[in-house]
């Protein structure tokens, strides 16, 4: 077998297929901070056969997670693919059964009706649990500490009764819960939706279920002390396309952006729709209200960023338009008109924005993200690509001065989503390290880096060498050593 000679299955993008457990991955500069205690883990698409798409996007691959456990000084390496059902019929088969991203019309017979989720988005940790994740399907539970898969189809013990559940649940870390939601909760390409609040341990508290103006990707969402908040943007998919053996996913620039607030102690007849003139927004750095004035702050760009969900009308992708900027959306649930005010919190382009995930939620001061500096030089051996967007800096905002501080990777190098750490002992926001992975493109291999959180600039603390090139990945969080309690009984 062999995979396909395109830019997303080739080169720094091949699959890696590596499960491996390392003790002690080797420093090459710097020092780990001996009171680090905790675990970063990650995921990544990473195929275990070549697909029957040939031309598939990347994302479309068995979820490969990552622990990189830090403790007494010392960074130990595991990783392990997460035994969905689609992987272990795969598996069972011994080649691709399912077919391209999010068209089941294309899978094999065999297959047809199966649970189609990958688990390649997002881990989480909550009550000791840990969320292998994936929008288009229920949970898949792994053991935090082994990474073996308990659970191919977790449904909170039969309480969840969406098809799907969100790849960015998050964290209040006032309460203790975990918000979440479902979109095509009632079958693909419907406009229902669900939201849920999962308590402290782990049981589902609170479910509403409403719809949204159009179907569209709902992939991540904000939420603040008292409301929770959803944007919808205009990233539309139907049946239509799917039979047309079209993207699942296309950029409609004629349709308006919504943004959904639901009060947390409301339902669903007490939810505001308010809207704006076309525009891209996928990730969020957060969100969090005064009285009833509400504030969203997202990575926003006037096109579509997403050159492989092309535009609906067969327009040129615009790299001018998809240059997204840290942006601020504003509504007052007691206005008398349905406007959104946008105002722009920062010059610097790119996305994967992180907090300080203890402020969540709360005003916030500091935001990190991955940065697309154009003013770089790019210098990749035989004219080689990051095959995408070149997220080559990584970047702080300080919303409350409006200064930036960001540091260059360099000319072969890129960079995967960073997750902030907190300084042991310390409670001062952003007070602490950013963890993220470089992507050494000419050498084909991988670094794990550490920066002081609030002086990028000076650059990695710790520099770690990693045995294996890791295929980019998608999300990651790093949890406390305290929060990893033995998974409860399923």
């Amino acid at each position: 077998m062999q995979f396909p000679k395109t830019p997303n299955y080739s080169g720094y993008f091949a699959p890696s297929g590596v499960e491996a457990e390392v003790p002690c991955l080797p420093l090459i500069e710097g020092e780990i901070p001996a009171d680090l205690d905790g675990s970063f883990y990650r995921v990544a698409p990473d195929p275990q056969f070549p697909p029957i798409a040939s031309d598939d996007i990347w994302f479309n691959g068995d979820g490969m997670v990552t622990r990189f456990r830090f403790h007494n000084g010392n960074v130990s390496l595991q990783q392990r693919w997460v035994r969905t059902d689609k992987f272990r019929l795969e598996r069972e088969a011994g080649h691709a059964l399912f077919g391209a991203y999010r068209n089941p019309l294309t899978d094999d017979d065999s297959v047809k009706g199966k649970i189609r989720g990958t688990a390649n988005t997002n881990v989480v940790v909550h009550a000791g649990k840990l969320y292998a994740l994936k929008e288009d399907s229920p949970p898949v539970l792994m053991d935090p500490e082994t990474l073996e898969t308990l659970d191919s189809s977790y449904d909170f013990n039969g309480r969840m009764t969406s098809e799907t559940f969100t790849a960015h649940p998050k964290i209040d870390p006032r309460t203790g819960e975990m918000l979440a939601f479902g979109y095509a909760a009632k079958g693909l390409c419907t406009r229902d939706m669900v939201f849920y609040v999962i308590n402290p341990q782990g049981e589902i508290s609170k479910e509403v279920w409403f719809q949204i103006p159009y179907y569209c990707m709902m992939h991540d969402f904000g939420f603040t002390e008292d409301y929770v908040v959803f944007h919808v943007v205009p990233i539309i998919g139907s049946w239509e396309r799917l039979e047309a053996g079209l993207p699942h996913f296309g950029f409609d620039r004629g349709k308006p952006v919504h943004l959904g607030i639901l009060p947390r102690d409301g339902e669903a007849g007490d939810m505001r729709w308010f809207s704006a003139p076309t525009c891209f927004a996928s990730h969020v750095m957060n969100a969090h209200n005064e009285g009833t004035t509400v504030h969203f702050d997202v990575p926003m760009a006037p096109g579509n960023m997403f050159p492989f969900f092309p535009d609906t009308e067969g327009q040129p992708f615009e790299p001018r338009e998809a240059a997204a900027r840290m942006t601020r959306w504003t509504v007052d649930m007691r206005a008398n008109d349905d406007d959104i005010a946008m105002t722009r919190l920062a010059d610097l382009v790119g996305e994967f924005p992180r907090i300080d995930d203890r402020f969540a939620g709360a005003k916030n001061r500091y935001g990190w993200q991955l940065v697309q500096d154009m003013t770089r030089p790019v210098d990749l051996p035989n004219a080689r690509s990051a095959s995408g967007m070149m997220m080559n800096t990584l970047g702080l905002v300080d919303l409350e001065t409006g200064k930036t501080d960001t540091y260059w990777i360099g000319p072969v190098s890129s960079l995967q989503e960073p997750a902030f750490v907190p300084r042991p002992g310390s409670s001062r926001e952003g007070d602490g390290y950013i963890v993220v992975i470089e992507n050494r493109l000419a050498e084909m291999t991988s670094r794990l880096l550490l920066f002081d959180a609030l002086k990028l600039s000076d650059g990695p603390v710790a520099t770690l060498g990693l045995p294996f090139r890791m295929r980019p990945g998608l999300h990651g969080n790093w949890v406390e050593a305290a929060a990893l309690a033995p998974a409860a009984a399923l």
